[in-house]
């Protein structure tokens, strides 16, 4: 039932015995195939080295104790988060919200800058800005690196629409002018590095 369960179903994480009437917790490994995170449970720890050679995520040994599976749990959570942020940021665009039904695709490569407004985020395009509830930290995880950087608490800057830096401040071009947006102290460095300087 498992095995049928799994293979017609997204499952994030099974929790999965050895010792099991009529099929192991091995052989369930073996014959399933679309098989997501497993941790393993088992009162057996002779079994782990063969765990850990199917790749298993965790193995515990009963009886359980609450820290050791909140600590198994928080593992996995931890390599989905960063699966998932990897994902977004080998992206081309994120899809920003711009009404109760429709979204707006928005490649990484239009994006000005990115300004924090109390609980929400605007982000500045050459042509629009779209005002969402975002925290600044929660949209950095999803924009790419080496594009989008961090400048101030209050600033996301496209490093490829930098138009000049001058004493503390970066200017990119917009439609209306220019843009001057401050480059706080505990960025700087990080800013400097990640562009190409040529000086006399």
């Amino acid at each position: 039932e498992a095995v049928n369960f799994i293979s017609k179903n997204d499952v994030d994480l099974i929790f999965l015995d050895i010792e099991m009437p009529e099929m192991s917790g091995v052989e369930l490994i073996e014959s399933a195939t679309k098989l997501p995170r497993v941790i393993i449970t088992s009162a057996q720890e002779k079994y782990a080295l063969q765990a850990i050679e199917f790749g298993v995520s965790d193995y515990l040994v009963k009886p359980l104790t609450f820290p050791r599976f909140f600590k198994a749990v928080s593992k996995v959570y931890q390599k989905y988060e960063e699966e998932k942020n990897e994902s977004f940021k080998n992206a081309e665009g994120v899809f920003i919200k711009s009404s109760s039904s429709s979204f707006i695709r928005l490649l990484f490569d239009d994006i000005l800058w990115i300004e924090a407004m109390e609980n929400y985020v605007a982000v500045n395009t050459y042509d629009d800005k779209y005002t969402i509830h975002f925290t600044m930290k929660s949209i950095l995880e999803r924009m790419p690196n080496d594009k989008l950087i961090r400048i101030h608490r209050s600033y996301i800057i496209n490093r490829n629409k930098i138009t000049m830096i001058e004493d503390n401040m970066v200017i990119i071009k917009t439609k209306n002018g220019k843009k001057s947006i401050p480059i706080a102290k505990s960025y700087k460095e990080k800013l400097m590095s990640t562009i190409n300087v040529v000086t006399k």
